[in-house]
């Protein structure tokens, strides 16, 4: 078992982020008698996978109803069906990146080439 203080080293996470979670019902600990919170080993890689899900876009709610399933490996048509909506939603953003990072690349181009032939860059 551990402490919260421990749990937030181990995963990179805040202390505030990691009581969050248990506000959501995304993570349980076990109380001392002092009140203190207690973790098993198996909390590092749960709270490692909210945050894989979190950054993923996910809500508390969709990864709430996720996270029993994926310790489970039990999967209902709904979820499947929830969990690839998800995913075109993420392909989506990631194409919607990919755009936005080209259209930068071309601005610096095209500033360093008028940079070094002194020319002056111009709207398009």
């Amino acid at each position: 078992m551990m402490r919260i203080g421990e749990l937030a080293t181990r995963t990179g996470v805040s202390v505030r982020a990691l009581r969050y979670y248990e506000e959501q019902n995304l993570l349980a600990s076990e109380r001392s008698p002092s009140g203190q919170r207690h973790y098993p080993e198996s909390a590092v890689d749960r709270v490692q996978l909210i945050q894989q899900l979190y950054a993923a876009g996910l809500s508390s709610k969709s990864i709430l109803a996720l996270l029993p399933r994926v310790v489970n490996g039990e999967a209902t048509p709904e979820l499947l069906e929830g969990l690839a909506a998800e995913r075109d939603r993420m392909d989506k953003q990631i194409g919607d990146l990919v755009s936005a990072r080209d259209r930068l690349d071309t601005v610096i181009t095209t500033a360093t080439t008028n940079w070094r032939t002194g020319e002056r860059c111009r709207p398009r």
